[in-house]
């Protein structure tokens, strides 16, 4: 356990962003398969609109250093490709 106030403060900062992240993190997760299974389904209509939610979320994950900005891109462009191929 830290004695020092600075370490303590700092151990509360460090929980409230880690319960911060597990939330966009997981409601990311969330939305990526929900696209997934839309095209699985092929409603290709439904998953050309739903793209832009899911880029929406990956990229605001990037500004907030959720998730490194490549990562972003990179999953971005996968789900395009696939989008396409199903297409």
């Amino acid at each position: 356990m830290p004695r020092r106030r600075t370490s303590l403060k700092s151990n509360r900062v460090n929980k409230r962003k880690h319960t911060r992240n597990l939330k966009v993190k997981g409601q990311l997760k969330k939305t990526i398969k929900k696209f997934q299974e839309l095209l699985t389904k092929e409603t290709i209509t439904e998953a050309k609109t739903f793209i832009s939610k899911v880029f929406s979320q990956l990229d605001k994950a990037a500004k907030k250093n959720i998730i490194h900005p490549a990562t972003a891109n990179r999953r971005k462009s996968r789900l395009m490709r696939r989008l396409s191929k199903t297409a």
